[in-house]
């Protein structure tokens, strides 16, 4: 799981409890200025996860770390894709956060705001 949230002119991604473990990752920092927009899209968890190359994928229980799709870094940390947001990047080491979080709508409403603030 993970907490989302904007601290100034930057998104900020905490990774909690064991999924720090498992993503190889505690925090991203991302300014504002690369953040596309978000989405809840509970869907995102069938796609293709490419090659992992930091972290651990066991289907149907956990995908967490940097996988490589078309050339692209992905950041996953999702357990329950019901709870999954996608947040599009652009300019940074990574395509996509896809991240699950305690509440999609409101955690997507306050980054869509942030960015177009």
């Amino acid at each position: 799981m993970a907490q989302v949230g904007i601290d100034g002119a930057t998104l900020v991604v905490e990774i909690e409890g064991m999924d720090k473990l498992w993503a190889l990752k505690s925090r991203l920092e991302i300014p504002l200025a690369n953040v596309r927009g978000a989405t809840a899209d509970p869907g995102v968890i069938s796609e293709s996860k490419g090659i992992r190359t930091a972290g651990t994928h066991m289907p149907g229980v956990i995908t967490a770390g940097t996988f490589r799709v078309d050339g692209e870094r992905i950041f996953w940390d999702v357990r329950d894709p019901a709870k999954a947001v996608v947040i599009e990047l652009r300019d940074e080491r990574y395509a996509r956060l896809i991240v699950q979080v305690d509440d999609p709508r409101t955690t997507v409403g306050a980054i869509e705001r942030a960015i177009h603030a």
